[in-house]
């Protein structure tokens, strides 16, 4: 006898994202990367759904009249999360593009983050380890899973501890690149992002309209290879 085989889960994702009116914004730009400021609310890339053509890659490949003028090579190195903000470096032809793609890959490239998270968290600061692994049951959501996941480290530092309500302002520094880690990471020690809408508790997607989580800073070589490089973005919360 055969035996049955067990049932196939197909990922539908409906999500169609609300009209972004906030630009993006360029903080750096030279003949091989731009430095620009993404906002909350953005796609970094145009979506399977026609209705999601609007991102990031579309507003730099084609321009924002009287913002920004159209970069056609532009490739996105690395993506944020719909509702982040922040800084994300850009290649400006083939040869920078997979001069950043490798520093990408070897995890050479550091990068700070802002959150403002729910309640106060303990220690000033610390080390998050929870492994990270995807389930079709659960998308677009990632879990915590001991067997299944993958090596997750993020670091935090307490900045601020913030009174009625009680949140913390905390700079993450993500040690690996999972999906979602830093928002899957708050939640397992007990203090999600304010405003996340997939990894919360009973109030803290209501504390804010928007997620707060903010890519604060870079710290990579430059393609051209003649020096470090720091780019920063300042947060808005």
């Amino acid at each position: 006898m055969t035996p049955a085989s067990s049932p196939i889960h197909t990922i539908v994702d409906d999500f169609v994202a609300p009209v972004c009116d906030d630009f993006v914004l360029i903080l750096y730009q030279d003949a091989d990367i731009l430095l620009i400021n993404k906002p909350s609310g953005l796609l970094s890339l145009s979506g399977k759904n026609s209705l999601n053509w609007d991102s990031v890659h579309y507003r730099l490949v084609h321009g924002q009249e009287g913002v920004s003028p159209p970069f056609p090579q532009a490739k996105l190195v690395h993506r944020l999360d719909f509702g982040t903000s922040g800084i994300m470096l850009v290649g400006l032809n083939a040869e920078s593009t997979k001069h950043l793609n490798k520093q990408f890959q070897a995890r050479s490239i550091q990068k700070h983050y802002i959150a403002l998270l729910e309640g106060w968290v303990a220690d000033d600061q610390g080390q998050i380890k929870a492994p990270i692994a995807k389930d079709k049951m659960l998308f677009p959501r990632v879990k915590i899973c001991r067997s299944t996941g993958k090596a997750a480290l993020s670091e935090y530092q307490v900045l601020q501890r913030l009174e009625q309500p009680r949140r913390t302002l905390v700079q993450f520094t993500p040690l690996t690149g999972r999906t979602h880690q830093l928002r899957i990471h708050s939640q397992a020690i007990g203090h999600p992002i304010l405003g996340c809408d997939l990894y919360k508790n009973d109030h803290s997607e209501q504390m804010a309209d928007r997620l707060l989580l903010h890519a604060s800073d870079l710290y990579f070589e430059h393609p051209n290879g003649s020096e470090q490089f720091h780019g920063q973005c300042p947060c808005a919360f």
